[in-house]
């Protein structure tokens, strides 16, 4: 009613509950509608911690980019998070972005560059062979992995995407052809999240090796944000073993 009335109105909750209890209510009255109603998503993923598994939602990158002409939104530190806010604010129609909970290292200033529907490049080896594609706050782990591996001779980079849908489409075909393999990095379910959506825009347009890192169809459970990560192979010294590991099979 608020947004109809000419508001923009922020709703936010767990996003076990918003979008996982009221996902009709987003789908019908706001999608549907093409209302400017924007969704924050709060303690999404594993990193909740001691919540467990009821609260850590795992699934919600890709309820939200079935909607049609719903934007999705991972930030990646508390500084690209508020841009993502103001930016939301001055774009039409329904957002969806999603929080995390856990105290999360910051990547980017307030003069790194953020738009909306853009990817931004972390780190960039002269002769990247392997390429590490990730969104929301294991960007940064993406970042620290990408830094051990230049040190052992795998060159890299890392494409940071904070804005799942749409997807900025141009960079990742622009970094698919100057590689040989790619690694996508989500704190979400592997199905249906942020590498599936890279998954089918590769294999329409240009299919190179790929490895989606997420959650294989299990739920959360308790512990601590460090434990679960590194349980569910999300934290710097996984990622560093899957480049390995997929760099000498492209091989």
């Amino acid at each position: 009613g608020m947004a109809a009335a000419g508001k923009i109105p922020f709703i936010a909750s767990y996003a076990a509950f918003s979008p996982g209890r009221n996902y009709e209510q987003i789908r019908t009255t706001i999608a549907l509608n093409d209302m400017p109603v924007k969704i924050c998503g709060m303690h999404a993923g594993v990193s909740v911690g001691p919540d467990g598994a009821t609260h850590q939602m795992l699934e919600d990158i890709g309820m939200m980019r079935m909607l049609p002409g719903m934007m999705v939104v991972v930030p990646g530190d508390a500084e690209e998070a508020r841009k993502a806010v103001v930016a939301a604010a001055r774009t039409d129609g329904p957002v969806y972005i999603r929080f995390g909970r856990a105290a999360t290292p910051v990547f980017t200033t307030s003069e790194t560059p953020f738009h909306l529907g853009k990817a931004l490049m972390l780190w960039e080896s002269p002769t990247p062979t392997v390429a590490i594609l990730s969104t929301g706050s294991v960007s940064y782990s993406a970042l620290v992995a990408a830094q051990a591996l230049d040190e052992e001779g795998i060159e890299s980079l890392v494409l940071h995407v904070p804005t799942v849908k749409p997807l900025d489409e141009e960079a990742v075909l622009h970094v698919a052809e100057r590689v040989n393999c790619i690694i996508t990095v989500e704190e979400h379910q592997v199905a249906g999240g942020f590498g599936s959506a890279v998954a089918e825009l590769l294999a329409e347009h240009h299919p190179v090796p790929l490895l989606r890192l997420g959650v294989r169809d299990q739920f959360g459970q308790s512990g601590s944000p460090e434990e679960l990560l590194a349980h569910y192979k999300l934290d710097p010294p996984s990622i560093i073993e899957a480049v390995r590991t997929l760099v000498h099979t492209v091989k």
